[in-house]
């Protein structure tokens, strides 16, 4: 009887018309007889006048029926009907449901949106502007103390800070990078809960990686010695190394912290503790390498002491905090599920960032093998710093565009996630117009900052115009890079980045250092032709993306693995 009825009820609602007196008569049948009916919300009312299940399927039944036989009736003879001194429609359905307006995702924006969603980005590329900034504040403080303790220990600190960069930091920084999708997203789906989970699971595969990258670290200076570097600063270079292992561990759960924390939007305390720990590094360098008088053995611990700080700040503050009350709900065992999908964003997610770091790395080693060494490592080292100066913008904006866009996808928006692509974009080619016309005007004084040589503020000066230049697509490749972060396209950011670095780009820079002898601005060159390269290409993916699909994968991503809590 029961099916009888549902199915009464579908045909109706499928027939699409009904009277109006019998919509009103349904009320007030079910309202005296206090019979279940299920409201929009899935709850029943009151069955207390009901004498028992049948009695009230027979009622009701009784009354589709009757419904069901009139609404025929009015359609065969295609007259009107009239009750409670009111027309009825017979187009109007017997029951009528209202549906929440979703806008066309290909639908015009207004001012107001555009506005609103550069607000909200700005207010997070700020914050993650100086995060990224702080954080590489530490390890510059700490070479910076060790020049002071003399021009070997300087060398060797140096070196081994370039080399952890590239065997430790940057595949740690790369992994973490898979959060800006499940982070993003889960949040953006309202699964608050998977927030917590993710940054478990992502903590647990970091610290095992690390656990091989501290054997490397280990093994430094014997490294070094292979690849062709001084034997005296090989040692003190694996010496520095080997006391930066404890420093590696606080560092992978640092950056899933703040995946945990950008991707709900709550960048503040990132900012904060990051501000406190560079400021108490300071005197922690102090005291260990002057008062206690260990040297570079100190520059290296306290890297670790920092790091291991500012992981308990943050701790505190998400265990504490009612801003994280449900994303953070305890441990869980089933953050030990699912590492495989993990890894399989991971993975490409670190070669995605590897690639491009490593490129620029080996631009600096083969300045080292052109015919005035000095000269060109000297310069390509200042306009690799410099680029990295000018960078920390756009990557504040990378965040940014990489918090809304999994957040838009996750919460089923696609219109909104093409919002922030469209102002992502507009405003880092504004701020690299900016920086390129800044660039442009301070380039013949720029030297001075770095050496009081002429042909060094010479040369830094004409590379300049290549920093100029490069800073035209590295801006927008930094928010491109952020949307494929925030859409899950990790894998494709690997591809494009290898074949624009290690196809075009590497082979390039080579051809015109060493066979056209450009020099080191030939080395730049190649990087010019990468960076644009690789902004073409995802340029093409992103602007030709299907965002209802690209909604619709987010929300398999989110529900695929865990059951889900309605909020």
């Amino acid at each position: 009887l029961q099916m009888k009825v549902l199915n009464l009820s579908s045909e109706i609602v499928a027939r699409g018309s009904a009277s109006t007196h019998l919509v009103k008569y349904s009320t007030a049948t079910a309202t005296n007889l206090s019979c279940p009916l299920v409201t929009g919300e899935g709850q029943s009312m009151s069955t207390s006048h009901c004498s028992n299940r049948a009695e009230r399927l027979s009622i009701l039944s009784a009354f589709w029926f009757s419904a069901l036989r009139e609404y025929c009736a009015c359609e065969k003879k295609g007259e009107k009907m009239a009750a409670d001194n009111q027309t009825i429609d017979l187009e109007k359905p017997l029951i009528s449901v209202s549906k929440e307006y979703v806008p066309d995702s290909n639908e015009k924006f207004n001012r107001d949106d555009m506005f609103a969603e550069a607000k909200k980005q700005i207010f997070l590329a700020g914050p993650m502007m100086f995060v990224n900034l702080l954080l590489s504040l530490v390890s510059t403080i700490s070479v910076m103390f060790v020049g002071h303790v003399g021009e070997l220990a300087l060398s060797g600190a140096s070196m081994a800070t370039s080399f952890a960069s590239v065997t430790g930091f940057s595949l740690l920084v790369g992994m973490a990078c898979a959060l800006d999708t499940f982070c993003g997203q889960s949040y953006g789906a309202k699964q608050y809960h998977m927030l917590g989970i993710h940054m478990q699971r992502a903590m647990l595969v970091l610290l095992l990686v690390s656990i091989p990258l501290a054997g490397i670290w280990a093994a430094t200076g014997h490294i070094l010695v292979l690849l062709g570097q001084d034997p005296q600063i090989a040692a003190e270079a694996g010496t520095y190394a080997l006391y930066m292992i404890p420093s590696i561990f606080p560092f992978a759960l640092l950056q899933c912290q703040f995946r945990f924390l950008q991707t709900q939007n709550n960048v503040v305390p990132m900012m904060l503790t990051s501000g406190i720990t560079t400021l108490c590094h300071v005197p922690i360098c102090w005291l260990l390498i002057s008062k206690l008088g260990l040297g570079s053995v100190g520059a290296a611990l306290a890297n670790g002491i920092s790091y291991w700080t500012n992981d308990l700040f943050l701790a505190l503050y998400i265990a504490l905090s009612p801003s994280c009350k449900n994303t953070w709900t305890g441990f869980s065992k089933e953050a030990t599920r699912d590492v495989l999908k993990f890894l399989w964003l991971a993975v490409p997610s670190a070669i995605m960032v590897c690639l491009e770091i490593w490129s620029y790395e080996m631009m600096v080693l083969l300045a080292g093998l052109l015919p005035n060494p000095t000269l060109e490592t000297s310069v390509l080292s200042i306009s690799l710093n410099t680029n990295g100066m000018i960078y920390m913008i756009p990557l504040g904006l990378g965040s940014a565009i990489s918090v809304r866009i999994s957040n838009e996808l996750g919460a089923g928006q696609p219109r909104a996630a093409r919002l922030a692509v469209f102002m992502a974009v507009f405003m880092v080619a504004a701020e690299s117009i900016v920086a390129v016309a800044v660039i442009i005007l301070g380039r013949k004084i720029w030297g001075y900052c770095f050496s009081s040589e002429a042909r060094v503020i010479s040369y830094v000066s004409d590379m300049m115009i290549l920093i100029a230049v490069t800073n035209l697509a590295d801006g927008v490749l930094s928010v491109l890079n952020g949307i494929a972060r925030g859409c899950g396209w990790q894998k494709i950011g690997a591809v494009v980045n290898l074949g624009s670095f290690y196809i075009i780009g590497i082979p390039l820079g080579i051809l015109l250092a060493f066979n056209l002898h450009l020099g080191g601005k030939g080395l730049w060159t190649g990087i010019i032709a990468a960076v644009f390269a690789q902004t073409f290409f995802l340029s093409i993916i992103t602007f030709r993306t299907n965002w209802e699909a690209e909604a619709k994968k987010a929300s398999t991503r989110v529900f695929d693995s865990t059951i889900p809590v309605v909020a």
